[in-house]
């Protein structure tokens, strides 16, 4: 592997030196992988914790916001508690549909609200009240609210959801991706770049920079093949993170949503005579309605001064989600040319400083590198094309959803939205009505759908389109 000429070492000893270069080499990725693992994690907990706090704060401001509705508040607590708790196991990752958690929601309400006005001496039955929850399309009790509120929580949850699971992915792609052993061409050229000094008594000489930036990049041009598809998703998750502060910015979707469900219910007491008529005139009369409930005009009289109520979100809040999106923004944006930049990394440890370039290690002797090209590693580039990342990618058992979830994120800032796991798209830039394109079959195991996965990751820019159809699946 050596020079030819005077050497210390045998040919054994090359062979044990190389495969002590590689090692020591896969340790140095292994370590800069961690390394930027970290940073992913530190940056999923950080949004995490953000995120979280939001959604508890709003929680919590239920019984201020809600308190003025009277019994229709304190005898259906639950209800308002179950809301939060669909819409944190679905930040959460679980396969709940959002939107029909939500219209489920307004539909319980409605019945609630509409039980609380009736007459008490009118007994409804499930059947009557199925009848009214079906008016809500058509008749919409709570004016524009419920599908203006769905909207936004939908697609705010979403987003955030898409945005950690694409956090956690990345460091799982870094992870398998860092610990791919090196190839016998590759060994040869790092026991070359590191311990042939050695063998000629040149210990203390450090390898040429640019010496070692070449065989770095032979060594690891299949991780620099990964750089479109990486690129695509970091920028993928950095158009997210800024979607946070557009308006209306994500604290003041998650603050708002007591003050919207108590705007809608005033919405109906103030409008509740005229929806009775229509459902009579549907569902038919429930006995005698008389001429209206004490229940009923005690919640308007309670409700009245807080007709005009308003959220107002904190300046402070403002200013956090701010700084919060621009952090992410930053960090994100630093691991953008992770691996086109990692030879270089690798060398700032292995190889002589910019002082010493001309008293270095060239692959021959002690003297600078002028040569721009590295043989002993250009075969082995040759060798390997992106088919090898299929086989990378072998393993992963969640990788085919939550990488799709991800990098489709671009596809989640529309009004078009259900919140079943599926993406959205960005005005116009999602087709429709085209035939489906699935990047895997549902039923295949994560050995079987792996040759899917690759050709998936690798027409990525073409396939961003059509991923809201893998996510439904």
């Amino acid at each position: 592997m050596c020079p030819q000429g005077p050497t210390c070492c045998t040919s054994t000893m090359e062979e044990n030196l190389a495969i002590l270069s590689a090692q020591e080499t896969e340790g140095l990725i292994r370590e800069a992988g961690r390394s930027l693992q970290a940073s992913f994690n530190s940056l999923h907990r950080s949004f995490d914790t953000y995120f979280t706090e939001l959604h508890g704060r709003s929680e919590r401001s239920l019984q201020e916001v809600l308190s003025s509705l009277g019994p229709l508040y304190s005898q259906n607590t639950r209800l308002f508690a179950e809301l939060y708790t669909d819409l944190r196991q679905y930040y959460r990752g679980s396969a709940l549909n959002l939107d029909e958690n939500l219209s489920d929601f307004w539909s319980r309400l409605l019945e609630r609200t509409f039980k609380a006005s009736a007459p008490t001496d009118v007994t409804l039955s499930e059947d009557y009240f199925e009848c009214v929850a079906k008016q809500q399309e058509t008749l919409r009790p709570f004016g524009d609210i419920p599908r203006d509120m769905k909207t936004k929580v939908i697609r705010s949850f979403v987003t955030a959801r898409s945005f950690v699971q694409g956090l956690l992915v990345s460091a799982d792609v870094v992870k398998k991706v860092s610990q791919v052993s090196l190839a016998e061409e590759c060994t040869k050229a790092l026991m070359k770049l590191i311990y042939c000094p050695h063998c000629r008594g040149l210990a203390s000489v450090k390898p040429c920079s640019n010496y070692c930036s070449n065989v770095m990049k032979g060594c690891l041009a299949n991780q620099a093949d990964l750089d479109p598809v990486w690129q695509e998703l970091i920028n993928t998750m950095i158009q997210v993170a800024s979607s946070f502060s557009t308006e209306p910015s994500l604290d003041v979707v998650l603050s708002s949503i007591p003050v919207r469900i108590y705007q809608a219910v005033h919405y109906l007491q103030e409008n509740m005579d005229t929806f009775t008529a229509k459902v009579f005139q549907t569902c038919g009369t429930p006995g005698e309605p008389g001429t209206g409930s004490p229940t009923t005009h005690e919640q308007k009289k309670k409700s009245g001064s807080l007709t005009a109520f308003e959220h107002k979100p904190s300046p402070t809040a403002g200013l956090r989600l701010e700084m919060q999106v621009s952090d992410l923004s930053s960090k994100l944006r630093e691991m953008r040319q992770y691996w086109v930049q990692l030879p270089v990394a690798l060398c700032s440890k292995l190889a002589a400083g910019s002082n010493s370039q001309d008293n270095c290690w060239n692959g021959i002797t002690k003297a600078s590198f002028l040569s721009k090209k590295n043989p002993q590693v250009g075969f082995f580039v040759a060798v390997f094309g992106r088919s090898y990342w299929g086989l990378v990618l072998l393993g992963f058992s969640s990788f085919k959803r939550e990488f799709f979830l991800s990098t489709v994120a671009t596809c989640l800032l529309s009004e078009d939205i259900s919140g079943s796991g599926s993406g959205m798209c960005l005005s116009g830039q999602c087709a429709r009505n085209r035939p489906g394109l699935y990047a895997y079959a549902p039923e295949t195991n994560p050995v079987g759908g792996a040759a899917a996965v690759y050709i998936s990751v690798f027409n990525l820019p073409l396939l961003l389109p059509f991923t809201i159809l893998v996510l439904q699946r």
